[in-house]
């Protein structure tokens, strides 16, 4: 079991409207937010930043933001966090090859210059300690403006408490994302671990 037990998707009746947008972005409500509602407080805002760092006003597309966001997983560790980002990624419409090749972003010819600064950018803020350099920033500003980058670091930051979240928590992951995380991630080591409900 989980550290703390997920409360039903009928506990707070705000937050399950608020979670409707999870149905979109992964197909479910993630147990992380049904754990949330012991404190509805949090569940809801976290639900709205969610939302607004998630919505698009440059070029960073919906499926980049979850490739970065799977990339600030993976620094982490967080085995929950990398199956949600990559099933994410890949309902908003991720190129194959991309998904295929994540781990080899650096090289894949899947990827442009611009994608690979954003990728670089969230593996560098996702260190501890922090990476983020002058080289880090002249990359970013050779393909991306101000309000994107604002819109990068704002993913990165949201998995870095989602990381937080999911691996102190031992958060089950739920089916189907086990099963994008097994299908992208497998190759290279992915397993579920701890979020299988049988650490605690």
């Amino acid at each position: 079991m989980p550290l703390v037990t997920p409360l039903s998707a009928n506990h707070d009746l705000e937050t399950k409207k608020l979670a409707e947008f999870f149905n979109e972005t992964l197909g479910f409500c993630p147990n992380s937010v049904l754990t949330m509602q012991h404190r509805p407080a949090i569940s809801k805002a976290f639900i709205n930043l969610n939302k607004a760092v998630m919505e698009n006003e440059g070029r960073v597309t919906s499926a980049l933001k979850r490739m970065i966001a799977w990339v600030s997983s993976n620094s982490t560790g967080c085995r929950y966090c990398q199956a949600h980002a990559i099933r994410a990624a890949e309902r908003y419409g991720a190129e194959q090859e991309q998904l295929d090749n994540i781990w080899d972003y650096r090289t894949h010819d899947a990827f442009s210059e611009a994608e690979r600064a954003a990728l670089d950018f969230s593996l560098a803020a996702s260190q501890v300690p922090n990476a983020v350099d002058a080289e880090i920033k002249d990359r970013l500003y050779a393909y991306w403006n101000e309000g994107e980058i604002v819109e990068m670091l704002g993913v990165i930051s949201l998995f870095g408490y989602l990381n937080r979240w999911n691996d102190s928590m031992g958060t089950n992951i739920e089916e189907d994302a086990v099963k994008s995380g097994k299908q992208y991630l497998e190759k290279h080591g992915f397993e579920v671990g701890k979020h299988d409900g049988s650490r605690y």
